[in-house]
């Protein structure tokens, strides 16, 4: 009789910390969907190209689409941010060839433009349809570090009576 009373004054240890691996999982995940909210909508449908230090804008609707989240076990975090893809600016499919869009967007850099030529050379000669590559610098027009920062002030009341048990 004893002994069960002064169980009753310490806790379930086992049971604590599968509440709070619960609650961590659910305030990760949902900060996860904030701040991939947050990049979308940074991301405007615009002609032409955003000017440098404004999130990009969207022609085709590839990145903004595909901005995801997932909560990783392994190092119990969230990961946000956008999916490789297997398309070129262009719109064709490459095997085994990923657009690196994403990254130069967010933080400036150089990379391989492919267009398809339209009209007429210098020469006079027809050249539709053939395809024209060349490496151009972009300067970074950020959207994932900004949604963050956005959403990094709001993640201390996410963790507030998180933990139930």
């Amino acid at each position: 009789m004893i002994d069960l009373r002064i169980k009753r004054l310490f806790f379930d240890r086992q049971k604590v910390v599968r509440a709070v691996d619960k609650a961590k999982r659910a305030v990760l995940s949902k900060a996860g969907a904030f701040i991939r909210t947050a990049a979308r909508t940074s991301i405007r449908r615009r002609k032409g190209s955003a000017p440098p230090g404004s999130p990009p804008h969207s022609h085709v609707g590839l990145l903004r689409n595909f901005i995801l989240f997932g909560y990783d076990r392994a190092s119990d975090s969230v990961v946000v941010g956008p999916a490789k893809l297997n398309k070129s600016a262009s719109g064709e499919i490459r095997r085994g060839e990923q657009t690196e869009a994403p990254r130069v967007l967010e933080h400036g850099g150089t990379t391989t433009v492919t267009k398809f030529a339209r009209g007429r050379s210098a020469s006079g000669e027809i050249r539709r349809g053939e395809l024209r590559k060349r490496r151009v610098r972009i300067k970074a027009r950020p959207y994932m570090g900004p949604a963050l920062e956005k959403e990094r002030p709001k993640l201390p009341k996410r963790w507030a009576g998180s933990v139930r048990g």
